[in-house]
């Protein structure tokens, strides 16, 4: 058969290769062994060889791939020992500059924020990821068939019809604080980053996840004047602007709730692009807890006040690093990230 013929000169030219490069060999690899190789063309056609004929191909198919596979083997160890060989050393070369990591930039503006609220006693708090209905919607004052559930695209991975059984994503790291709120009385000043999850098409400007971070004050006679003072404080920390604006807005779990706008100025074409003209950038959504959210956890809304307030990372990035789409943080393009050596969080 021709093609045994073929076979059996191939194995005759694999014997008697002989390589001069490491570059030689790997040619000499790829011809044979490459997904476009010799050898997957010929286990291609072994469907096509007659019944009679199959045993003796597969035995010079296989003698063939054993073959090449201990020809590579020995070609690149006698190059590699040649490339080590002390004999080969010069020891008045250089060494070689080992390349540093760099931290992500949604982890280092992540840092930074913790670091800014933990200079007025905000302490770290975790959750899971994958919540129920309750510590996601309800106990944040929505209800079943509460009309704001539709403000947040949700990730269902179990749902039922029975109320409180549903299994999500969490849509916000607010679930973290009713799980810290069961388990912790006042006073409390928590901050609670983490990824969250919106079933949202992803553009330039959105993604369906992305990283929060929320922050909740309670305890006696905590005000709005609180809540106004500690954004100044972090705006300046984290911008170097302490001119903020509170439009109010509406968010279930709080009331009363507000927008924040941090004034960036007008001084470049960037701000004017940025702010559309207007000076200020909106950073955060805030509020007063609700009461009804307090007495879901048991505290005593009479005795106890508090206010919320969170953000989402990457937007805060976008505006510290001019960064002009959202897709560019999961990509991983080593050229995007090495931008972000030079981070000391």
């Amino acid at each position: 058969m021709k093609m045994i013929a073929q076979i059996k000169q191939y194995i005759q030219e694999a014997q008697a290769f002989e390589a001069k490069s490491a570059a030689e060999v790997e040619e000499f690899r790829i011809k044979y062994l490459g997904k476009k190789g010799i050898l997957n063309d010929l286990f291609a056609q072994f469907k096509s060889v007659p019944n009679e004929l199959k045993k003796e191909f597969g035995q010079v198919v296989n003698e063939l791939k054993v073959l090449v596979n201990e020809k590579v083997a020995n070609l690149k160890e006698s190059f590699e020992s040649k490339s080590e060989s002390k004999s080969d050393w010069d020891l008045t070369r250089p060494g070689e500059i080992m390349e540093l990591g760099s931290r992500h930039p949604i982890n280092s503006v992540k840092n930074r924020i913790v670091e800014i609220f933990s200079r007025i006693g905000f302490t770290h708090s975790d959750g899971p990821e994958i919540e129920d209905d309750w510590h996601n919607f309800t106990a944040l004052n929505l209800p079943e068939h509460h009309p704001a559930r539709d403000m947040q695209d949700t990730f269902f991975i179990e749902q039922s019809r029975d109320f409180g059984t549903d299994v999500v994503l969490r849509t916000h790291t607010s679930s973290v604080q009713i799980r810290y709120m069961e388990e912790n009385q006042p006073p409390i000043r928590i901050l609670s980053p983490g990824r969250v999850y919106r079933n949202e098409a992803i553009s330039a400007r959105s993604h369906m996840m992305f990283h929060q971070i929320e922050g909740l004050y309670i305890d006696k006679n905590v005000s709005f004047a609180d809540l106004r003072q500690t954004l100044s404080y972090f705006t300046e920390a984290l911008f170097g602007k302490s001119k903020i604006r509170l439009r109010p807005s509406y968010f279930p779990f709080t009331e009363p709730s507000a927008e924040v706008d941090v004034y960036w100025g007008l001084e470049t074409e960037t701000d004017y692009r940025m702010t559309k003209g207007t000076g200020w950038l909106e950073i955060m959504g805030c509020g007063m807890v609700d009461p009804n959210v307090l007495r879901n956890v048991n505290i005593d809304p009479e005795e106890y006040t508090g206010f919320a307030f969170g953000m989402g990372i990457e937007r805060i990035a976008l505006l510290l690093y001019q960064i002009g789409d959202i897709r560019l943080y999961t990509e991983n393009d080593i050229r995007f990230l090495e931008q972000f050596k030079s981070e000391l969080f």
